[in-house]
């Protein structure tokens, strides 16, 4: 599925851009699913904001999402008492974390063809998704994604951590593309998120931040593919535009590699996280 030249570029990198990877039909198609999907949510049944920024300690709604369809608020959506300020279908954050096996959509589109070849092909062995996720990037309230790399929240030993970034909406610095750090792939590891005893979690931290000189945007059309290395530092401007950013992302790993019990995500025995296959 990648020539040479884009694998050399993507292991130089540590990103690699493909567009026009999925037909702009189908990125609409999967919005407008999404559309209906909260319009079912009830508000009420959660006041769970997702950000970033300040304590990574996640309450239990969070931690108990590996194995179901959640969502998540924007920090500034919510009053001080967690009543919405706007309407729900633009107050969410963003969706997660089992869409690809729960949902028949969603699971389609996570599974389409040529996807299982471009893993292997940047180096997955046995590739299985962990983890997706449908990102809203709210216009005007759109939070910012600090720097960091997905490993940090997706540890496995030896490191195998891949991501799959779908624009779904063009993605531009206005409204939040993402900023990657070329080559910082091969910067030493610097924080792990994970589950401390007596429950909760806690964002260990060592070393020095990611520098941010280099940091380049990724400015792309609807239908692109942004494939990350577990180990690039990337993150994203808040949204104070007009317009919303969709995105939705795929996390893999390789089957090969230990998924420790201290990961945030888990899932039960009985639903174990699943390859390509249908």
């Amino acid at each position: 599925m990648l020539t040479a030249e884009q694998i050399r570029s993507f292991e130089t990198d540590g990103f690699l851009v493909l567009e026009g990877f999925v037909p702009t039909e189908r990125c609409e198609r999967l919005r407008t699913h999404t559309e209906g999907l909260l319009r079912r949510i009830d508000p009420a049944e959660s006041t769970t904001v997702f950000t970033t920024g300040g304590t990574q300690n996640r309450d239990d709604y969070f931690l108990e999402s590996g194995d179901r369809i959640r969502f998540f608020w924007e920090a500034e959506a919510l009053d001080g008492e967690g009543n919405l300020t706007r309407p729900k279908e633009l107050a969410v954050n963003k969706l997660g974390h089992a869409m690809h096996d729960l949902d028949p959509e969603f699971e389609s589109f996570s599974r389409q063809e040529g996807l299982a070849e471009v893993a292997h092909d940047i180096g997955l062995a046995e590739p299985l998704i962990v983890q997706s996720m449908y990102i809203f990037k709210q216009p005007g309230i759109g939070g910012e994604v600090a720097l960091h790399n997905d490993h940090s929240f997706l540890w496995t030993e030896p490191m195998s951590t891949y991501g799959m970034w779908f624009a779904l909406e063009d993605a531009t610095t206005e409204n939040g593309c993402l900023w990657a750090l070329p080559g910082g792939h091969k910067l030493p590891q610097r924080a792990r998120f994970r589950r401390v005893p007596g429950g909760g979690t806690a964002l260990e931290e060592w070393g020095d931040p990611y520098p941010t000189d280099g940091l380049v945007p990724l400015e792309v059309p609807a239908g692109t593919l942004v494939l990350l290395d577990g180990m690039l530092p990337h993150g994203s401007e808040p949204n104070r535009s007009e317009r919303s950013r969709h995105a939705y992302t795929l996390h893999l790993i390789d089957a090969g590699s230990e998924w420790p019990a201290d990961n945030w995500l888990q899932r039960p025995p009985e639903f174990p996280f699943r390859g390509f296959r249908p």
